[in-house]
């Protein structure tokens, strides 16, 4: 008998990905995809078990991942003997496989966390857990920078957290920063920057009897001096502002949207950072709060 959490096995056979209405009665969060025609055009999104994966088949890696994530539902499905596979929908020299991880210190990072789609029924539960094992559904990440939970991991655990307090539900869009100047290895143009994006209900006026009103934040981590290890050689300088390696900025989710060039739907305008980084600096809007804000605790972050 076919296992339902063997995607291999099933082929991915009837996944319908992320739900746009996930976070209803608020509004329609879309799948990520490219603001340019021509370059949505060149993506495929793949679905699977709660979430979707926007590949890009030329750079054989995601341009972004959304996932909703039921913060009241989850449940723990252990860890042990998840392979990572090739997704049989698309062909092998569309997707960074095993060989780009070989021997070195790249992790296989995960864009859709493990647990986050672990929700619900144990066998969809299952099902998901393996799901986030596709190649599609991984970016090269320094060993360093993806085991450092402060950096990166603890982010969307401390934006759950938060949420939880007024909504069990929050959609985590994630992915790289595609650049054109990405330095190549084995074939593949590595990432230098990641992006996350996380979207949830807060209550609106007249608190909690208020219609909820939909609240997001964003973040940039920068990994190049790390790559440059790998490399050997450093990679080309970004322009302003400045990421040093391991730092970690709360941005305008605005700014996430101009970077990737995708279409975030509500998200930019539903962004808590204009108004709350005024306040958080003891400044005017026009006092000269940095729009970048480095995070290096859970505190720092306006929510």
């Amino acid at each position: 008998m076919t296992s339902t959490a063997d995607p291999l096995r099933d082929g991915l056979a009837g996944r319908t990905g992320f739900d746009p209405d996930f976070l209803a009665p608020g509004p329609a969060v879309p799948v990520p995809l490219p603001v340019d025609p021509l370059d949505a055009a060149a993506v495929v999104v793949l679905p699977y078990t709660r979430f979707s994966v926007v590949l890009r088949p030329d750079r054989r890696l995601a341009a972004a991942t959304v996932v909703g994530i039921d913060g009241g539902s989850l449940v723990d499905v252990e860890r042990g003997g998840d392979p990572w596979f090739l997704d049989p929908r698309v062909g092998p020299d569309e997707q960074a496989g095993a060989e780009l991880y070989r021997d070195n210190d790249f992790d296989r990072g995960h864009l859709v966390r493990r647990r986050d789609p672990v929700w619900g029924p144990a066998e969809v539960a299952r099902r998901a857990n393996a799901d986030t094992f596709a190649y599609p559904n991984a970016a090269p990440q320094h060993a360093r920078f993806n085991q450092s939970l402060e950096l990166w991991l603890g982010l969307e655990d401390h934006v759950l957290a938060f949420a939880r307090e007024v909504s069990h539900r929050v959609v985590v869009a994630t992915g790289p920063v595609l650049a054109d100047d990405d330095p190549e290895y084995r074939g593949v143009r590595v990432p230098r920057r990641f992006w996350k994006v996380a979207g949830w209900l807060r209550p609106g006026a007249g608190g909690e009897r208020g219609a909820p009103v939909l609240a997001s934040a964003a973040f940039v981590l920068d990994q190049t001096p790390l790559v440059a290890d790998v490399l050997r050689a450093r990679a080309q300088a970004r322009p302003a502002p400045d990421l040093g390696g391991f730092r970690t900025f709360q941005v305008p989710v605005a700014d996430v949207a101009e970077l990737t060039r995708l279409d975030l739907g509500p998200l930019p305008a539903a962004d808590r950072l204009p108004a709350l980084a005024p306040v958080a600096a003891g400044a005017d809007v026009d006092g000269g709060v940095p729009a970048w804000r480095t995070v290096t605790a859970p505190g720092d972050l306006l929510l």
